[in-house]
């Protein structure tokens, strides 16, 4: 077991779901995830889901003021806002792999699902040579919360978050309906998600600061490789992953899914701004 790996105690069937729904705007992404929810309580199988957004978007964590960001410059620069049904701080969604899991609770507390699925995050992307590790240790969120440097998801870490030499590279949130979760985040491919703090409604000395601590405090998988990021490599590692930590077996959903006739009733309604 690697340095910062927690118990890898299974709490999910082996038969698991994967879709690869690819590239599709904010809205249909977060009323995506509720679905699947949705589904999960119809047929009780696990999902791993692998996403990208475009237009670009900034989500915010669901107990988040959109009073946050400069809504009018990001509507005018073509970038979409969004609230999350998680919990957690403001992202830009760009240059990143974004994933999402739901599952059963199987009597874990959010801080021990947390750290499996990371686990199962970690085991796969060392696979493509990023030497990773969980950290150990959070940041006073309730001090921090209202600290407008901190509105960025990340420009701080919470335990069991996936990093590279004590920098942030995978941003997650989780939220629980019942005795199912929902948790999904964002793999760091490139750097575009710092441009977030253009969008950020705060004076400019803030946001110098803030840029410093993004620029501190976050990697991208292109740094640490060296290289440029096969996507399609990084969905497989990161299922391999899955398959060692939680025993997960997959049926696999590839290409992109129409937003025409998806959807059903979600199990908890959710309204985006």
């Amino acid at each position: 077991m690697g340095a910062g790996l927690k118990s890898e105690r299974t709490v999910a069937p082996r038969g698991w779901s994967r879709i690869d729904s690819g590239e599709h705007d904010g809205r249909f992404n977060m009323d995506f995830d509720l679905e699947l929810v949705g589904q999960f309580g119809r047929t009780g199988m696990p999902i791993l889901r692998f996403y990208g957004w475009k237009p670009y978007c900034i989500s915010l964590g669901r107990n988040q003021e959109l009073s946050d960001i400069d809504v009018a410059l990001a509507d005018r620069e073509g970038v979409e806002v969004v609230k999350r049904p998680t919990g957690g701080k403001a992202v830009l969604h760009a240059e990143e792999l974004t994933y999402s899991v739901v599952m059963g609770t199987g009597g874990q507390s959010v801080g021990e699902s947390y750290s499996l699925i990371s686990n199962a995050l970690v085991r796969g992307l060392r696979l493509l040579g990023a030497d990773l590790q969980l950290s150990q240790s959070s940041a006073d969120f309730r001090k921090l919360f209202r600290d407008p440097s901190t509105i960025p998801c990340f420009s701080t870490s919470a335990v069991y978050e996936v990093e590279y030499k004590g920098r942030k590279l995978v941003g997650s949130a989780q939220h629980r309906f019942g005795e199912v979760l929902l948790q999904h985040g964002s793999i760091l491919i490139g750097e575009f998600h710092k441009e977030i703090v253009k969008y950020l409604l705060i004076g400019n000395e803030l946001r110098e600061k803030t840029k410093k601590d993004l620029d501190e405090h976050t990697v991208t998988l292109r740094e640490i490789l060296g290289s440029d990021v096969n996507e399609e490599r990084v969905r497989n590692a990161v299922a391999r992953g899955f398959e060692e930590v939680l025993g997960a077996e997959f049926t696999f959903e590839s290409g992109s899914v129409s937003a025409e006739g998806q959807f059903s009733r979600a199990p908890a309604q959710f309204e985006n701004p």
